[in-house]
């Protein structure tokens, strides 16, 4: 007698554009057979994005996680063909400055891909002319090229993926309207389509811009704006007569001016030409005709001239060979956006088995099926997907208008050069804590994250700026800057200071089983005395650093997290009891951070409870009243300084900083902002989960086996730490040799040479006199010598000892 196989799980992928044929390849290749994929029009080319895509893939992106997906779909495409044809043509990719301030983004870029691995050089005007004949030489400072990049044959890499999916057992059928998605007991069970129904373990929207049409099937919302994107194709060209193998197309490297939003590629004798120029023009996912309806295929709308007239004569500007031809045709193409640009991925939780791969362009195509398919069949992804997870944006930025307004600012801005601290302009203000007002009258600069208006410092306290001698800053990291930072954190060192941490996510779980799901969930030992406050992480089966959260047992059965993202309360939500309850109290609440050596003096005469140093330690927390103001007090400090979290309701949260503030006067008080606090919190080391560590890392590696208690029993990742070995690679501190020298995040880091890591988080360190950066890196000793790559400078850097400020703790605790 043989043991028979496990059943394959059912599953269903809506789409058969290039993620959904991507996905049935990654998902059979991995063992799950039973995949069926509906498409409601005629295959290969059904009439989604994919059917009209032209191809072009750059790998190089701010975004490590979007570089890692294009390299994937390199690697992929490159090995596939279809009857002789290749999937994939390695011509390269060239983008063009004709601006100082584009050619220093070029810079940036170059040090993105050397951090990510990909291969690219910084070329003269003379060398990109060599390897792109029609340009006019004398409109161009340079260029960066990527040798790798090319043109990916969208409909043909369906095809072979197709087959090779089908091969192991997968189907494919045309000409299936989905109308409805069937579930019970909060499970997906069914796909109902215009021809029968298929039950289903799993359903996988791979749609396209009809992503809202299924996520609403579902029960599910997926924010996403599809818009029209106009392509148009000249004549043929007497420059490119026989230049060409037809059966490749092109020969030369695809090429991007983006400081006209446009981007060209060969079509065998003629030239292909995208704009991102013109004015946005949505379309809605609920009206597009069906195929047969279409009068080319849904996703092809009609060109309009007008809106490309004024690309035309940038052409002509850049290639002047242009100007004896003219566009022959045109159709604007319709493709997802989201309010950040980023794709959704990620399993719905309030429809169990119902996964998104949505928002995905050909680009990171098959990068995104591969990591969808690793989430599905072991559970999570092999690279980091935080930036993808669908549950990262807040309830106010799920808002039809929100998503339009944002979904459109994205295409407007698709090759803009963004400053990594560059705020959006609309719609603001969105989200303010309680203290807004007093912020603003101080002069508060605002920047924005999650929705939320941040303080990053304030107007206020530029007198206190007077008299600090700080190194002349570049351009870049001028901007979005303020030498009353260095004020700000000056006065928090000396003196006591008050930091809005209201942005921070808090979540409430109670419930008799509190204590035990949480041990279960996190790597710290939390079975303390009501009042403990510790310091713990999330993690995956794998080990990897889900989350970093501060706890706080207020209750024998209640507790307060301070939390990153709503995918920590996701997270938290699937693997809850019944008896567990998990509340996010956010918004209901705000937080400010007291901290500073006078923060006690501050504080103390405030209440009748004994703020002292023995009467309320570090790590602790306590409910009380600060004047007519119930707050939660925990002493915590994310600045290296003596202090509290004060935490009340949004209600009284105006009363709260009055207080503060008006005790605070005697004590030479003062509003800091966010400049200030990431330079003192990169001084004490301490860390930024989604910049310094993310799921890919172990606490080992990121420098956190403090906050790991193997001792307390079984938690959730356990056996995989338990199984791993000593760390390849670890998160190090570093300090600029040269006191002048800033870098701000994601350079490239060179050790004897050659690229050896990349920076997480960088500011300067304003009592330590130097920038602070932090890198993975592979182990080096303190006192090792690498090199930061800044905008195409080599920056001498050492490996410091952590923590680089206070290592005694002494400041903290006293």
């Amino acid at each position: 007698m043989t043991d028979l196989a496990p059943a394959s799980p059912r599953v269903v992928v809506i789409g058969a554009g290039i993620v959904g044929c991507s996905l049935a390849d990654e998902l059979t290749a991995r063992g799950w057979t039973d995949v069926t994929v509906l498409e409601q029009g005629p295959l290969p080319a059904p009439g989604g994005s994919t059917s009209h895509a032209p191809g072009l893939v750059f790998q190089t992106s701010p975004s490590r996680t979007l570089s890692a997906f294009a390299a994937y779909t390199v690697e992929k495409f490159r090995s596939l063909e279809v009857e002789g044809l290749p999937c994939f043509n390695p011509v390269g990719g060239l983008e063009l400055a004709t601006t100082e301030e584009r050619w220093a983004e070029l810079h940036r870029r170059a040090g993105y891909a050397a951090a990510w691995g990909i291969r690219g050089e910084l070329l003269t005007a003379r060398r990109c002319k060599e390897l792109w004949p029609l340009l006019d030489e004398s409109k161009i400072l340079g260029g960066f090229h990527t040798p790798d990049d090319g043109l990916a044959r969208a409909v043909l890499a369906c095809r072979a993926q197709q087959a090779r999916a089908e091969s192991r057992g997968a189907r494919f059928l045309e000409r299936h309207t989905v109308t409805g998605i069937e579930r019970a007991d909060g499970r997906v069970t069914a796909v109902v389509t215009d021809r029968g129904v298929f039950p289903a373990d799993h359903v996988v929207s791979a749609a396209g811009f009809w992503g809202p049409v299924v996520g609403r099937m579902a029960g599910v919302d997926v924010p996403l704006l599809p818009l029209a994107h106009q392509y148009a194709k000249t004549a043929p060209l007497p420059e490119l007569a026989g230049v060409n193998d037809p059966r490749k197309e092109a020969s030369r490297p695809i090429l991007r001016f983006q400081d006209r939003d446009l981007y060209f590629r060969e079509h065998t004798d003629r030239i292909g030409i995208g704009s991102y120029a013109h004015r946005p023009l949505p379309v809605n996912p609920f009206t597009v005709p069906s195929y047969d309806e279409a009068p080319v295929m849904p996703s092809s709308l009609a060109f309009t001239p007008e809106d490309f007239a004024p690309s035309w004569e940038d052409c002509l500007e850049l290639l002047p060979a242009l100007a004896g031809s003219a566009i022959e045709e045109g159709f604007n193409g319709v493709f997802s956006f989201t309010p950040d640009g980023m794709p959704l991925l990620g399993e719905a939780r309030s429809l169990r088995g119902f996964w998104l791969a949505e928002a995905v362009w050909v680009t990171h195509s098959a990068g995104v099926a591969k990591a969808v398919a690793e989430w599905m069949v072991d559970g999570r992804p092999a690279v980091d997907v935080h930036e993808c997870d669908h549950t990262r944006f807040e309830d106010a930025q799920r808002s039809p208008a929100y998503v339009r307004d944002r979904g459109a600012r994205q295409f407007v801005e698709v090759y803009d050069v963004l400053h990594p601290l560059q705020p959006m302009e609309e719609p603001r203000p969105l989200r303010v804590s309680p203290f807004h007002a007093r912020q603003r009258e101080l002069g508060a600069q605002f920047l924005e994250g999650g929705g939320w208006e941040r303080p990053h410092w304030y107007e206020a306290n530029s007198p206190l700026a007077e008299g600090i001698a700080l190194p002349e800053r570049d351009a870049w990291s001028a901007r979005y800057w303020s030498p009353i930072a260095a004020a700000e954190a000056r006065a928090t060192r000396e003196k006591v200071a008050l930091y809005d941490m209201t942005p921070l996510r808090r979540l409430e779980v109670s419930g008799p089983g509190a204590l035990a799901f949480l041990q279960r969930m996190t790597t710290n030992n939390l079975a303390k005395k009501p009042g403990a406050v510790t310091y713990t992480l999330l993690l995956d089966e794998s080990g990897g650093i889900r989350s970093d959260l501060t706890v706080a047992r207020l209750a024998t059965d209640r507790f307060q997290i301070g939390a990153n993202s709503r995918a920590d309360e996701d997270w938290l939500l699937r693997h809850a009891p019944a008896d567990i309850h998990i509340r996010d109290i956010t918004s209901g609440t705000c937080c400010i951070g007291v901290w500073g050596p006078l923060a006690r003096a501050l504080v103390q005469p405030l209440t009748r409870d004994d703020f002292s140093h023995q009467g309320f330690g570090y790590f602790r927390a306590r409910e009380t009243y600060l004047g007519h103001v119930p707050v939660t007090a925990m002493r915590l400090s994310y600045v290296g300084e003596l202090g509290w979290e004060l935490y009340t309701g949004a209600d009284l949260g105006l009363r709260l900083w009055d207080t503060l503030w008006e005790a605070g006067q005697e004590h030479g008080v003062i509003a800091a902002g966010r400049s200030a606090f990431n330079s003192l919190r990169l001084e004490k080391g301490y860390r930024s989960w989604g910049h310094d560590m993310t799921a890919e890392h172990t606490p080992y590696e990121a420098g956190l086996g403090f906050a790991v208690r193997m001792d307390k029993g079984d938690f959730l990742g356990r056996a995989a730490l338990e199984r791993a070995g000593e760390p390849r690679r670890r998160l190090t501190p570093l300090l600029l040799d040269d006191p002048a020298a800033v870098v701000l995040g994601k350079e490239p880091v060179y050790v004897d040479g050659r690229p050896a890591g990349y920076v997480t988080s960088a500011s300067y360190g304003y009592t330590l006199g130097r920038c602070v950066a932090y890198a993975w890196l592979p182990p080096l000793a303190p006192g090792s010598a690498v090199h930061i790559e800044y905008i195409g400078e080599k920056v001498p850097a050492t490996v410091a000892e952590e923590p680089l400020f206070d290592p005694e703790m002494s400041r903290i605790r006293r």
